[in-house]
This record gives structure tokens, C-alpha cells and sequence, in this order.
């Protein structure tokens, strides 16, 4: 019987993301050949002396053994020495850094996966859902760095050979399934016991600007930036209204180098009574952006300060910064290789942890693309990473053909040991 350290299915387990190879299968079909040189690479990188590569399913048993939080504390880590290396601090609004919070379709089955699938009609088809709650850290650069996970999860044991009656699917939806702003209320302590002195500002569509997401960012002292649209809160909306009228001097035109025109109105200091009798004061912010014969409407809820000199970082940095954790996180993931949407284990907490090994190697991804490393290697051929590899795409198949054919020695570690710098997004 074979034993592999930890370490090593660890890292085993990352290059799946980190080549982007798309199933376990794929593990045995590129990397698990005696003749290549990945044994003695994985063995440099996870500092272990294995004589042997692992099948993917010894893979999927380690996660299954270690679990799945496991795998989730070591994305903490690799989170909490950025920050502790000041490496984000470039990103920050207002002394705080910005996190993105929205929910993404997951797993999709036919059948009924677990007990804890969510169920969902759509004509005379049911599906059986695994969406995921994501809390991203995000900046103008396109940073998307995972912090927090919770997976919405139906509450209720329901044998997986008594699909509901599709009569009462409807009142099942409404009455019995878990959504983002029930996992938002689990993720947020968990965030907390995370990074419990770090200053954070919460980022997100008009679905949280609703008087339970005010209550949990003002117990964790989280600021926040919430779409603001009259439907979700329409007697705030037509209070804002009203008060815009009679605050003149709370308005802001500006320019932007494409011509692009901008006119900031706001209002501070609103009382806002939620559902439960529950008081907060909040200020809103309201943005017209007109690029040649198109005008667009933003609005948002905040507790930052608004003011002349404030309005267009709130809208910016802390408003339309949202959209990151949509297309640089979950749409990346999704499209890019690294299928956020394959199945990679059919047991649930081994689901989970390949989950966060992505989230893991998602990071690692970001910070070598956007980080000094890249342009430094391209330097030393004179050229811009774009002509040294063409692409994104071509600059991971570069690093599955170094992996299998190229043996690291010393000197490539000794070289990798310098500390990787995020680039100024301008």
C-alpha cells in the first residue's frame, strides 16, 4: 500500500485547477506518466519524497478524509497573508477593503443529488439545484478573491426517491428553500471569526438593500454599498425622491476623459423603518451617466459619507465594483478551465472541497496574471506578456508542458522567492 503525504495530494489536487485540466480523469491522462518529470516536480513543490504519483481517486478519498473546511481554512490563510503583506492595501475605500457578495448557479442535476438539493420547475422539468453563496474581495483591477463561501442547501430531509409532488413544487419553492439572503445571514459570522479586525465594505445588488442585510453589517461594523431600487424599498425611494428636490447644493457634474458625462446627486442622514420595526440611517446616492445618446440610472445605499469629494469613489469603487465578482469571478471560473460547473465527486463534502481547492488556485491565477511576476519575465525577453504568450489560455498550457517536460531545480525556486506585486490598475 502506497501513503502520500498530505502536502502532496494538497498539491495534486491544485494543479487540476492550476492547468486548468477540467475532471480528475484528466489528472491520470496528462500528468500520471513515468516518463515525465511530474513526480519530481510536485515532489519540489509540496517539499516530499514520493515515489509515485496518485489515481484521482486517491484524491477524491483524501479530500473526503480531511473534509471539506479543511481545504476552506487553507483559503483563509492564503487570504489573511496578503493582507498581513499589505499586498491589497492598494484596493481599499475609505480604509476599508471591498467585498462583493452575490449568489451563482453551482451544480445542476436531473435527479436528486442529496437530501439538501434545492428544487426548481421550469415547465413539466424539475431540477435539482446546488447554488453557492460568494464573498469576493474585488478592486478596479479585477481582482475576485474568495473569503467566504456558504451553500444554499435545502434544510429539510427529503428521500432522494420521493421527488414532490409537482402540484405543490410551488409552495415547496416559497416555503422550503434556503436563499442568498439566508446564507448571507451564515456567512456573515463566519466572515467575522475570519477576519475579525479587518475593515470591510460590503458590495451588493438591490436584493440586500433590505433590513437584514443592514442589521448584519452594522453588528460586524461593515460598510456597505448596495444597489438601491425603488421596488425594494419603495417608500425609502420616494422619501429619497422628495428630499433631492430640496437639497440643491448636493449635486456633482463631471467629465470623464471619453466624454462621458456624470451628474451625482445624494442625499444623507435617510431613516429607514425595515419590516421588523428595526431603524436605520443611511445615505443614497444617485448617478446619471450619459455616453452620447444613451443616459443610465444608478442608485445606491450607503453608510459612507457623501459629499463632493466622496461621490464618485462610492459609485465606483464601492457601486459598479459589483460587477467584478460576476465577470471576473464566477464567469472566469465558469468559461476559462477551470468549470466551476463540473461535478468532480459525487459525495457532497468532497464536492465542497474541490470547490474551494478552485477558489485556492483561482487565487494563485490572479496573482501571477496580474501581479509583477509576469511582467518582469516578459522583461527579460523584451517583450510584452501578450507577445511573449498570446494568451491566457497559452500561458497555462505553457505551464502544463514546464510541468510535465521541464524538471525545477534550484535555481527556478530561488528565483520564484521574490514577493509578487499587484499592478497599479491604471
Amino acid at each position: 500500500m502506497v501513503t502520500y503525504h498530505r502536502r502532496f495530494l494538497f498539491w495534486w489536487g491544485l494543479l487540476l485547477f492550476l492547468c486548468k485540466l477540467g475532471s480528475r480523469r484528466q489528472l491520470d491522462f496528462q500528468l500520471r506518466d513515468p516518463e515525465l518529470r511530474v513526480l519530481a516536480n510536485v515532489n519540489r513543490l509540496s517539499e516530499c519524497e514520493q515515489d509515485s504519483l496518485p489515481v484521482n481517486k486517491t484524491l477524491s478519498h483524501f479530500l473526503g478524509h480531511v473534509g471539506s473546511q479543511s481545504i476552506a481554512q487553507v483559503r483563509t490563510q492564503c487570504v489573511r497573508r496578503l493582507i498581513r503583506n499589505k499586498v491589497l492595501d492598494g484596493t481599499r475605500l475609505f480604509g476599508c477593503l471591498v467585498f462583493a457578495v452575490d449568489g451563482t448557479g453551482f451544480l445542476t442535476f436531473k435527479h436528486r443529488h442529496c437530501p439538501h438539493c434545492l428544487v426548481h420547475k421550469h415547465g413539466s422539468a424539475v431540477y435539482y439545484l446546488h447554488p453557492v453563496l460568494e464573498a469576493k474581495l474585488v478592486d478596479p483591477r479585477g481582482l475576485a478573491l474568495s473569503i467566504g463561501t456558504e451553500f444554499m442547501e435545502n434544510p429539510l430531509e427529503i428521500a432522494a426517491d420521493q421527488p414532490p409532488d409537482l402540484a405543490q413544487l410551488s409552495d415547496y419553492e416559497k416555503v422550503k428553500q434556503d436563499c442568498e439572503l439566508k446564507a448571507f445571514a451564515r456567512l456573515a459570522p463566519q466572515l467575522k471569526a475570519d477576519f475579525p479586525q479587518l475593515r470591510l465594505c460590503a458590495s451588493g445588488d438591490s436584493l440586500y438593500a433590505c433590513g437584514p442585510s443592514l442589521t448584519i453589517c452594522e453588528q460586524n461594523h461593515w460598510s456597505f454599498v448596495l444597489t438601491f431600487k425603488p421596488g425594494r424599498t419603495p417608500s425609502l425611494w420616494k422619501e429619497f425622491e422628495g428630499l433631492l428636490k430640496l437639497c440643491p447644493n448636493n449635486r456633482l457634474h463631471a467629465r470623464l476623459p471619453d466624454g462621458t458625462r456624470q451628474h451625482y446627486r445624494w442625499v444623507n442622514d435617510l431613516e429607514y423603518q425595515d419590516d421588523e420595526g428595526r431603524h436605520h440611517k443611511v445615505n443614497a446616492l444617485l448617478l446619471e451617466e450619459t455616453s452620447g445618446p444613451e443616459t443610465h440610472t444608478f442608485a445606491w445605499l450607503t453608510d459612507l459619507p457623501l459629499r463632493a469629494n466622496t461621490v464618485g469613489a462610492v459609485a465606483e469603487q464601492g457601486g459598479r465594483i459589483r460587477s467584478k465578482i460576476e465577470n471576473q469571478g464566477f464567469n472566469l471560473q465558469k468559461n476559462s478551465g477551470l468549470n466551476l460547473e463540473h461535478a468532480y465527486s459525487e459525495d457532497p463534502d468532497v464536492l465542497k472541497a474541490f470547490y474551494y481547492l478552485l477558489q485556492i488556485a483561482h487565487l494563485f491565477l490572479q496573482m501571477f496574471e496580474m501581479g509583477s511576476l509576469l511582467q518582469h519575465l516578459a522583461k527579460e525577453y523584451d517583450a510584452t506578456p501578450l507577445q511573449l504568450f498570446g494568451s491566457l489560455k497559452n500561458l497555462n498550457q505553457r505551464f502544463l508542458e514546464c510541468l510535465r517536460f521541464f524538471e525545477l531545480g534550484e535555481e527556478a525556486f530561488a528565483r520564484a522567492s521574490c514577493q509578487i506585486r499587484l499592478l497599479d490598475s491604471s
